[in-house]
């Protein structure tokens, strides 16, 4: 089962990937263009080209995981750009609005981890 947590790693491939693949095709452009380790546990997130559709392939120490969603209507009108290698992290919780084809960066969401200050 798959489960998000904050702890995990989760990175989104900023160029629309060919759906045709699947999980050998999509480790292979996690290694190759990510340019990461898909036997690491980390989440990859993809894209078809219409934005239509989302695929999560994630390992959990036993096989692959392949998750496809694909919307009834509409278009995930929000995608991360820009990145090294094409590629984006994500926090756990923005993943979670992604995937609900919401716009992450509009959300209003405290930052991961903030530094308590020793003065009161």
């Amino acid at each position: 089962m798959i489960q998000l947590t904050p702890q995990m790693r989760i990175l989104v491939a900023v160029e629309p990937a060919d759906f045709r693949r699947g999980i050998d095709g999509l480790a292979r452009l996690a290694r190759e263009e990510l340019d990461s380790d898909p036997f690491s546990g980390w989440i990859f997130v993809f894209r078809n080209r219409r934005a239509t559709a989302v695929k999560v392939l994630v390992y959990d120490g036993q096989g692959f995981w392949l998750c496809h969603k694909r919307l009834s209507r509409g278009r995930f009108r929000f995608w991360p750009d820009g990145g090294l290698k094409g590629v984006r992290a994500l926090e756990a919780h923005e993943l979670q609005v992604l995937l609900s084809a919401g716009d992450f960066a509009a959300a209003q969401a405290a930052p991961p981890w903030r530094r308590v200050s020793a003065g009161g």
